[in-house]
């Protein structure tokens, strides 16, 4: 991985904390996901149109492909997300879902992509999975449950995280095979993929519009700041994948994990302080191999 894709990787993971930390505070749904892509349509357009006055006319069925499958993708990611945590805990299903996610985009990318990776990079990515799984409580997870109930919620969480991880490392695989094989512009994906958002998200909106409004009236500031600041985040991490490895870039993305743990964002919320500590020093380790090998 060059220093430049290495650099990316880290700006990125700062902004992704950061936007997080913002959604969260946002306590929204998938209608916060729709104000978000609305706004991001808004406020981007002049570079959306700068970047792809020339380049989208010319799109074959392939390019379209890519940005359609990235839109649907990134839209079961979230809404499966969201119904995970409404049905188990989030310190299952969170740490699950960014650390399973990163390990299949990466073994997608080295079995049938042709990557290659050294010994160094394997235990990068290692680390960086483990660094996940103790940010969100280490082996207190895996305590058994004495209560029915908590049992079920943990089978529930154990299934919603894994799903989520699948559909995390779906948009990354296709994401990543425009961005290197077609040559398509990072920012172009991101954009248009806005536009199918919008579309599968607009029924959501439109079936309670009264409680739309609402909500847009307390949401509005959280969801123009993650418009604003998110797309630049995944941005960055495209630009690395044209000339880093994607199975190198997609576990080094979660360095945002130790961000978050660094400036008390605490995404996940729950676990002891010192396991999570623990978590963001294997994830450091392992971008660090990452970058190395």
């Amino acid at each position: 991985m060059s220093l430049q894709a290495f650099a990316l990787i880290i700006v990125a993971g700062l902004i992704h904390a950061g936007w997080n930390v913002a959604a969260k505070k946002a306590g929204g749904d998938s209608r916060f996901a729709f104000f978000t892509s609305i706004i991001m349509m808004v406020i981007w357009a002049p570079l959306g149109w700068w970047v792809g006055r020339d380049v989208v006319p010319g799109w074959g069925r392939a390019e379209w492909a890519v940005v359609v499958i990235s839109g649907l993708l990134h839209v079961a990611y979230y809404v499966t997300l969201l119904r995970g945590y409404r049905h188990a805990d989030l310190t299952v299903v969170y740490p699950l879902a960014r650390g399973s996610g990163p390990l299949l985009s990466s073994m997608v990318a080295i079995a049938f992509l042709g990557e290659h990776i050294s010994t160094l990079g394997a235990a990068g990515i290692a680390g960086v999975v483990l660094g996940v799984f103790f940010i969100a409580g280490g082996p207190a997870l895996l305590r058994p449950r004495s209560d029915p109930e908590a049992r079920l919620r943990l089978r529930r969480g154990l299934l919603y995280g894994v799903l989520t991880g699948v559909f995390i490392a779906s948009y990354t695989v296709v994401d990543g095979y425009g961005v290197r094989l077609l040559l398509m512009s990072p920012i172009l994906i991101d954009y248009m993929g806005n536009f199918v958002r919008v579309f599968l998200l607009a029924p959501v909106v439109l079936r309670d519009l009264p409680e739309a409004r609402r909500l847009w009236a307390q949401q509005w500031r959280w969801a123009a700041l993650v418009a604003l600041v998110s797309p630049v985040a995944y941005v960055l991490v495209l630009y690395a994948m044209q000339t880093a490895p994607m199975s190198h870039v997609a576990p080094a993305r979660e360095v945002s994990m130790l961000f978050a743990a660094l400036i008390g964002g605490h995404l996940l919320g729950e676990g002891d302080r010192a396991v999570r500590i623990f978590g963001a020093v294997l994830i450091a380790l392992g971008v660090t191999a990452l970058g190395l090998g």
